[in-house]
């Protein structure tokens, strides 16, 4: 099967807990529809560049998945829909790397940086 990642925002007023509910909702789809969701990465609240539906900030997601064509594209259709999501990014890869984002990869050495100070 192909591999995706996908990049999805939802809006800041969620709780922490919504927006990983999101994650497992989201998951859930691509398990229904013949895919499964190989990794999921919260990537917390960001400000963004610029304001999206009158919001400056929101929460960042990560999902990686091995599914279908008609399974990415029916929860592609489910998050469009859904009024907590702002956006939605979705990239076909050849394989997935192995441990955490880039963005999970700064965080990491942001905490080693206080540690030393």
């Amino acid at each position: 099967m192909p591999l995706y990642e996908h990049v999805m925002i939802a809006r800041q007023d969620l709780s922490n807990t919504q927006a990983e509910g999101l994650i497992e909702h989201f998951g859930a789809v691509l398990s229904d529809n013949g895919g499964n969701l190989v990794d999921s990465e919260y990537w917390g609240v960001k400000t963004m560049a610029y304001k999206i539906n009158k919001n400056r900030k929101g929460h960042y997601a990560f999902l990686r998945s091995d599914a279908p064509a008609p399974a990415v594209q029916e929860m592609e259709r489910l998050m469009r829909l859904h009024d907590d999501v702002m956006r939605v990014l979705t990239i076909k890869v050849d394989e997935h790397k192995e441990g955490p984002s880039v963005q999970m990869q700064k965080r990491d050495e942001r905490e080693g940086r206080r540690e030393r100070r």
